[in-house]
C-alpha cells in the first residue's frame, strides 16, 4: 500500500494506492487545505484515520527543493523531513521529491485526454523529455531512457538567466532588473512573474490601464486571476498584451530546455496556467519563437510539444515515483 501526496502551499492532495490497482483507481482520496494544519504530519494524520489501510510506503511530490530528503514549503512554515514523517506516521518508507519532478514521472503514463498538442513533431523513440511548469513560480525537469524505462531528473533552471529576444523583452529586462536586481525567467514567466510583466506595460505606457480594472485590482490579493481571465476574454488590452508577452517567453524558454537537455521525445507544459489560456494561444506563433534558435531550428521543429491538462498530474506522478521505488513493481494505468 502507498500513500501519495501532491503537498502544495494552498492545498494538499492525498490518495492511497495499491500494486494490484491501476494509478487511475486510487482506494481513497481527498484534497485538504494545507494552511489548516501545523504540519504535513498532522494533515495526513487526519485524512487517515477514517481509512484502516495499512501502509508500507509514502511518496509526497512537494513545493519546494528536496535536499537529504528534507524540505522547506513555499508559501508554508512546513519543514518536511522524510525520516521524521516515516517515524511519525509509522510507515516504513518515506520519500520527498520536488513537485516538477513528480510531474515528470507521471509523464510516459499521460494519454491523449491528459493533454493538448501544440505541434505533433516526429517524437524520437527513446528521446529525451523536458517538462516546464509555470505556475506559482517556473519549474522545470527532464526525463532520460535509460533503455528500459524513462527516469526522471530535477532541475532549478527556471531561476537560469532571462534572455530577452525581442526590444519590449529588452525594455522588461531593464525594468524589472531595476527592481529587483537579478532577473530569472521565474520572474517574468510564472505565477509571480505575470503581475512584473502587467507593470511594465502600464508604468512603461506599453498599455494602458482602464478605470475599472484598477478598481478591481485595489480588492484583490492575488492579480494573477484577473489578469488571465481578463486576457482570456479580452475585455482588457493590457491584460491581452500581458498574456502575449507571457506566452512568447514561455515558447522562446522552452525551446531553450528543448535544446539544453535534447529533447527529442517531446516537451511536456505543465503548471497551472497554460490550460487556462489555450483559448488564446496562437500554435503558429508559439512554435516559431519556439524553433526560434538559428541553426538548430530544424532540429526543435520535429520536437513535440504538449501542454499538460491533468490537474492531478503532481499526484500521479509521485504514486508513480512510490510504485516504481518499490521492488519489481509494474507501474500501469
Amino acid at each position: 500500500m502507498l500513500l501519495a501526496g501532491d503537498i502544495g502551499g494552498t492545498k494538499t492532495s492525498l490518495a492511497i494506492y495499491s500494486d494490484q490497482a491501476g494509478l487511475r483507481d486510487p482506494l481513497a482520496e481527498a484534497t485538504l487545505p494545507s494552511a489548516n494544519y501545523p504540519s504535513l504530519e498532522a494533515l495526513v494524520q487526519d485524512f487517515l484515520k477514517a481509512r484502516d489501510l495499512p501502509l508500507d510506503r509514502a511518496s509526497f511530490g512537494v513545493a519546494g527543493p528536496v535536499v537529504a530528503g528534507r524540505a522547506q514549503i513555499t508559501n508554508l512554515p512546513w519543514l518536511i523531513d522524510a525520516a521524521e514523517l516515516s517515524r511519525a506516521l509509522s510507515i516504513p518508507a518515506v520519500r520527498l521529491l520536488n513537485d516538477l519532478t513528480a510531474i515528470a514521472h507521471a509523464v510516459p503514463h499521460l494519454g491523449p485526454d491528459d493533454l493538448h498538442t501544440v505541434h505533433a513533431g516526429s517524437p524520437a523513440a527513446g528521446g529525451a523529455l523536458a517538462v516546464i511548469a509555470p505556475g506559482t513560480g517556473l519549474g522545470e525537469a527532464f526525463l532520460v531512457h535509460d533503455g528500459q524505462r524513462y527516469r526522471a531528473y530535477p532541475s532549478e533552471g527556471g531561476h537560469g538567466d532571462f534572455a530577452p529576444t525581442t526590444p519590449l523583452q529588452v525594455d522588461l529586462l531593464n525594468y524589472v532588473q531595476e527592481r529587483l536586481g537579478h532577473v530569472s525567467y521565474e520572474r517574468v514567466c510564472s505565477g509571480r512573474g505575470l503581475p512584473n510583466i502587467y507593470a511594465f506595460l502600464k508604468e512603461r505606457g506599453r498599455s494602458q490601464e482602464p478605470e475599472w480594472l484598477a478598481e478591481l485590482f485595489a480588492g484583490e490579493h492575488d492579480p494573477v486571476p484577473l489578469i488571465v481571465d481578463s486576457g482570456v476574454e479580452g475585455s482588457s488590452q493590457i491584460c491581452v498584451d500581458a498574456l502575449d508577452l507571457f506566452l512568447d517567453i514561455l515558447a522562446a524558454e522552452a525551446g531553450n530546455l528543448a535544446l539544453k537537455v535534447l529533447a527529442t521525445g517531446g516537451v511536456f507544459i505543465g503548471g497551472g496556467i497554460p490550460p487556462r489560456v489555450l483559448s488564446v494561444l496562437n500554435h503558429e506563433r508559439f512554435m516559431g519563437i519556439f524553433t526560434d534558435k538559428g541553426r538548430f531550428a530544424e532540429l526543435l521543429a520535429r520536437v513535440p510539444v504538449h501542454i499538460i491538462l491533468n490537474p492531478k498530474v503532481a499526484l500521479l506522478g509521485a504514486a508513480v515515483h512510490g510504485l516504481e521505488s518499490s521492488a519489481g513493481s509494474e507501474v500501469g494505468v
